[in-house]
């Protein structure tokens, strides 16, 4: 157990602004974050490892997984069910470790419900026309779909502690880095989960 308080936080934004890019060069870089994986019920994609992007898991796993509380967020997205598992935030803020927690907006807003010292990081794309350009090139489908989803998460980001452009990855990483500084220079040493 450390001295050094963990942090919680918790990055948020829409898909294909760049949050996976940040936080995998945070954790290559710095040896007091982890990174919680999430688990989903939907299928594994191609580019995708398991434990590393996700735990792939079936509905009736997950729906245990909920009655016995084992996660501190969780909801249905289009159609498929995502969680974050509360051992993995507790456990390595006990430790002294920082947690980044990769989620959508809405459960960036539960955890902040449950966990009121969390650090609530939005990152957004310089421009709509550039966010589907991004989810073009990635091969996304439902472009549309998800533009509407983007529309209130964007609405959202006001509700979060610092909110990071993405223009370019190494400026946004710069000001990401900054944002994981401050907080840790700040600390109070209370996590509240």
């Amino acid at each position: 157990m450390s001295n050094r308080p963990g942090h919680l936080f918790v990055v948020s934004g829409p898909s294909g602004v760049g949050k996976t890019t940040l936080i995998e060069r945070l954790l290559r870089e710095d040896k007091n974050a982890r990174f919680s994986v999430s688990y989903t019920t939907r299928e594994r994609r191609d580019r995708e490892t398991e434990g590393m992007d996700y735990r792939f898991v079936d509905e009736a796993t997950f729906k245990e997984m909920i009655e016995k509380g084992g996660f501190i967020e969780w909801e249905e997205v289009h159609g498929y069910l995502y969680g974050t598992p509360l051992n993995e935030v507790l456990e390595p803020l006990k430790e002294g470790l920082d947690v980044v927690l990769d989620i959508d907006v809405k459960g960036a807003l539960t955890v902040k419900e449950k966990c009121d010292q969390a650090c609530l990081i939005f990152i957004e794309p310089p421009s709509v026309d550039e966010l589907i350009k991004r989810l073009s090139l990635r091969g996304e489908r439902e472009i549309e779909k998800r533009m509407e989803r983007v529309r209130q998460e964007m609405e959202r980001r006001q509700f979060f502690t610092y909110t990071v452009r993405n223009d370019t990855i190494d400026v946004a990483y710069q000001t990401f880095k900054s944002v994981i500084m401050t907080v840790r220079e700040q600390g109070n040493g209370k996590n509240n989960c």
